[in-house]
């Protein structure tokens, strides 16, 4: 069934306003010591050219094994430095035309990073300020040949620099298997957000699979929210990664994406074509009008979790992200776009 068109308002019918009382995710950080290390693997792996191979990236698997492992395994997927093809699968690797191009480019547009250092820093504090008793991680920034953007495990965030080098990158038009709307998002400034949402992902996320769209919904909507204490001052457009028409029209059109939801028994289903119609990435959500964005799912969980956190001040951002009846928290939240 078709999306019922009479019931959307005009695109672009309400503008966004910014909250004139004060942020309550705005806490006072001043006193927290503690900072994330940020470590600029790649530069340190690049710097091995030249030298001898073995030895040099031996030195830098014991200096940082536990990501050396995760780098070369999950990452580059080159095997073990202890595997007999491991000095040759890394040299070829760090020779290969594409990636020495791609490792130029890179350099070149993060020549300086202490503003991503800064950034991660903050966020973290606000995070420590949240979770006083969680270990930090530590943060690796390397060149991975356009795989995954950010990789998380035990402690460890691995950031992939060339897949933030701008939407306008000649290698990313290269790119058959990257999509447009994908390349949207491939910009340095999104490098906070993404952070903070996939460490939320690794921190937080119910051990047992959510069933429902109304789940998927709220749980990832409690992720975007540690997503907001992280970053308060960041804009929501690139907290969820849409562009400023796309963020109206989602505003402009919550009540009819409510009223569909319920109207077609959407919000209990628990078949998985209709859980990654709304919650996966996509350049449009199916059924919907084609001016909306994807992930719509995920953009009204957000709306849910904020306006119950609003009702219930009293609740801490821990408890929060231990709560597991995400229909109580519907219920709760009072939840009424229109």
């Amino acid at each position: 069934m078709k999306y019922p068109k009479t019931i959307f308002f005009t695109l672009f019918a309400i503008v966004l306003f910014t909250a004139c009382h004060r942020n309550p995710l705005k806490v006072d950080i001043s006193q927290i010591g503690d900072e994330v290390e940020v470590a600029r693997f790649g530069r340190q792996l690049f710097d091995l050219d030249g030298k001898d191979t073995l030895q040099t990236v031996t030195e830098l698997s014991n200096k940082y094994p536990d990501f050396f492992n995760l780098f070369t395994y999950r990452i580059i997927r080159i095997g073990g430095i202890g595997d007999e093809e491991f000095p040759k699968l890394i040299k070829t690797f760090l020779t290969d035309t594409l990636i020495t191009q791609v490792k130029t480019t890179t350099f070149q547009e993060f020549s300086n990073i202490k503003w991503l250092e800064k950034d991660l820093q903050k966020a973290f504090k606000y995070y420590r300020f949240h979770f006083p008793d969680k270990e930090l991680p530590t943060i690796f920034t390397y060149i991975s040949g356009f795989n995954q953007s950010v990789v998380t495990a035990e402690n460890i965030i691995g950031i992939s620099l060339d897949k933030y080098l701008g939407r306008e990158c000649s290698f990313y038009q290269q790119l058959s298997s990257t999509p447009q709307y994908k390349v949207m998002n491939m910009y340095k400034e999104r490098i906070p957000a993404d952070v903070a949402f996939a460490w939320a992902i690794t921190e937080f996320e119910d051990p047992n699979p959510t069933t429902s769209v109304l789940d998927n919904m709220i749980e990832k909507g409690k992720m975007m929210y540690l997503v907001d204490a992280m970053l308060p001052d960041t804009h929501d457009t690139i907290k969820i990664g849409y562009t400023a028409q796309q963020l109206d029209w989602c505003v402009a059109n919550a009540p009819a994406m409510w009223t569909y939801l319920i109207e077609q028994k959407m919000l209990y289903s628990t078949k998985r074509m209709d859980i990654v119609r709304y919650i996966n990435d996509a350049p449009t959500t199916s059924g919907f009008p084609l001016e909306s964005p994807g992930r719509t799912g995920v953009w009204i969980g957000w709306q849910i979790v904020r306006q119950y956190m609003k009702k219930h001040p009293e609740v801490t951002l821990a408890e929060l992200m231990a709560k597991k009846d995400y229909q109580k928290i519907l219920n709760e939240s009072e939840y009424d776009p229109g």
